[in-house]
């Protein structure tokens, strides 16, 4: 019975700390770190106060974890829907196809990747320098992210041209992709897919610009 027990008081600690985990996330993407208190997430999850403290140290720990969950289940989300790339095609092909899949990602990951951005312009959260890392982090690993598309899209240029148009790219696709979900955060009428359209045919004539160049 004790070992039922303590079996029974895992899984009932592991829901809890989950909620916690979740509940975090969906407020603090609406009010920031700043703006969510501890007693604004007792309310939201009906859980008492003793078991935010017992699950994380600190308001910035539980910043951290939802920032280290979040990030986790994005790039998972990312691998998942550019698993089967197609072959062959025209760059434009190849990377309208990646940049269209990624803003299907955004869609569905909105909560995670608001809170980030809102991390990213303010320092309301300097207090809390492991989820900062994270944003450090999530940021780099996008950067990487967005070298391999433009990569894999240029591939059939060579493997060094490939690799010069994407790092002369990189961190233009990103700003791209911040001012898209900006804009469909803000919602400004236009759909996500027909940003990431545009996108693609800016990127394609500027990385045709680099390859010319050489």
């Amino acid at each position: 019975m004790d070992t039922q027990e303590a079996h029974t008081g895992n899984r009932r600690g592991r829901r809890s700390r989950q909620e916690i985990l979740d509940a975090a996330a969906r407020v603090m993407s609406v009010r920031g770190y700043a703006g969510t208190s501890i007693s604004t997430l007792v309310k939201e999850t009906g859980l008492p106060k003793s078991a935010f403290y017992h699950h994380f140290e600190s308001k910035a720990g539980l910043l951290s974890a939802v920032m280290a969950q979040g990030a986790q289940g994005f790039f998972e989300a990312m691998r998942q829907a550019h698993r089967d790339p197609p072959e062959g095609g025209t760059p434009r092909e190849r990377l309208g196809w990646y940049l269209q899949k990624t803003g299907e990602v955004f869609v569905h990951r909105e909560e995670f990747l608001r809170l980030l951005l809102v991390l990213v312009m303010s320092r309301e959260a300097a207090e809390a320098r492991e989820a900062m890392d994270t944003v450090i982090a999530v940021r780099d690993e996008g950067r990487d992210y967005m070298r391999h598309m433009i990569r894999s899209s240029f591939a059939g240029e060579g493997e060094d041209t490939a690799d010069a148009v994407a790092g002369a790219l990189a961190h233009f696709g990103m700003a791209g992709f911040d001012g898209a979900f900006v804009s469909l955060q803000s919602e400004d009428g236009k759909p996500v897919s027909e940003f990431m359209e545009q996108l693609a045919d800016a990127m394609v004539a500027i990385g045709e610009a680099v390859i010319a160049r050489r």
